[in-house]
This record gives C-alpha cells, structure tokens and sequence, in this order.
C-alpha cells in the first residue's frame, strides 16, 4: 500500500464514503482511494463487503471494515488524535447524533432517488411524500441544533460537522432542483464555512453514471 495503511473504495457522490475521507484527513492518516459504481457488474464491493455497500476501509492487516458508521468508529479508537468525537457523554451524544440524523437524510433520499428511477406510472407518490418529510423533518432539527453557533458542539470542529456538511453538500450535487438552500439558511452558512477546509476541499462529491439496470 506504498505509505497508506489503508484503502478506501468509494463512489464519487457518496456521502458515507466522503465523511470517513474527510475524517482520514482530518487526522493526517494517508489512504489510497479506489473509486468505485457499486451498482455496476465490475465492482468489486462484493470482494469485501457481502453487502455490497460502500464505503469499505480495506486495512493492511485485517479484515476490512464497513458501514460508515462502524469506520467512523474504528477510525476514532484506532487514531484518537485529534479527536472528532467529544469526551464528554453529551458532547458524545450530540456528534453522534447529528450523524444518525445526517445518514438519514441520505438514506431517505438514495430510496427516493431510485423510486424516480422507475417508469413514471410503478412510481409511488407516498413513497415519496414520506422520504420528503424525512429529509425535511432531519434537516429542520439540524438546523435547530445547530443554532446560531459557528460549530454544532463548543467552538471546535467535530464529527457533527462534518456528517452535516457532507450530507447537504450530497443534496446539492443528486438533487440540485430541491432548494434547500433557502429553507435552510442556517444549514448552508455552514456548510459554505465548513467546504473552506482542505479536508473538504480534496473530496467535493460529483455525480456518477450508473450503467446498469437498479430497478
């Protein structure tokens, strides 16, 4: 792995794939990036993950680690320093809970975003309606959480930054016609500060061609 001790395979928009990224280099950890389309026939996430899910942190030793939870997880007790996670059980409650909610808006869009995939008339408009009041109801209460405040918890970056910045920063580039933008002013005052970072800098999300057939 030349000077890496890891690998990471990751698809270009992904938000999952660019929070651990942007962790990695938050912590001065080397990594080799192994760019992926993970709904096409030649991936090979199937090779690591038996979900077929990225992002997948492939180690020097060991086996690899995925869900960007669970990397998020390794990557704190295997690299502690600088910590992304407060010490403090309700700093620690609050990162990880603007995560939860971060990957929930990215999950409730990914379903919406191959729901509209289907031939308009097997679409289901309560299937969509509920993905909506997800994404809407996730990024109202992050917003609210995060205030007026430069940062979600103290004065320093943390993992609820960074899962904030990243999951509106998706929204932005797979579903550029949903203004969020204006509904959520406070969200994208954050967002423009946190994308000012060289973290944020070396891994901007932009769309992929899926070849195969999804759904």
């Amino acid at each position: 792995m030349s000077n890496s001790i890891y690998k990471i395979i990751s698809a270009t928009p992904s938000p999952y794939a660019r929070k651990v990224r942007i962790a990695l280099a938050e912590k001065g950890i080397p990594f080799e990036l192994i760019t992926e389309v993970p709904w096409d026939q030649t991936t090979r996430t199937p090779d690591f993950n038996p979900l077929e899910k990225l992002p997948i942190l492939i180690r020097e030793h060991g086996d690899p680690v995925y869900e960007s939870y669970l990397i998020m997880e390794y990557l704190e007790r295997a690299h502690p320093e600088p910590p992304l996670v407060p010490a403090d059980q309700d700093g620690w409650l609050l990162a990880k809970r603007l995560e939860v909610l971060c990957d929930g808006v990215c999950d409730a869009f990914v379903l919406s975003f191959f729901e509209r995939h289907r031939e308009e008339p097997l679409q289901s408009a309560t299937w969509l309606a509920r993905q909506q009041r997800k994404i809407d109801g996730g990024l109202t209460e992050m917003q609210r959480l995060l205030g007026d405040r430069q940062y979600f918890i103290g004065d320093a970056f943390t993992l609820a930054d960074l899962a904030a910045a990243t999951a509106v920063s998706y929204l932005a580039v797979r579903w550029p016609e949903f203004d969020w933008r204006a509904s959520y002013p406070t969200l994208l005052d954050h967002s423009d500060r946190m994308e000012t970072r060289p973290s944020f800098q070396g891994s901007r999300p932009v769309p992929q061609t899926i070849s195969d057939a999804v759904v």
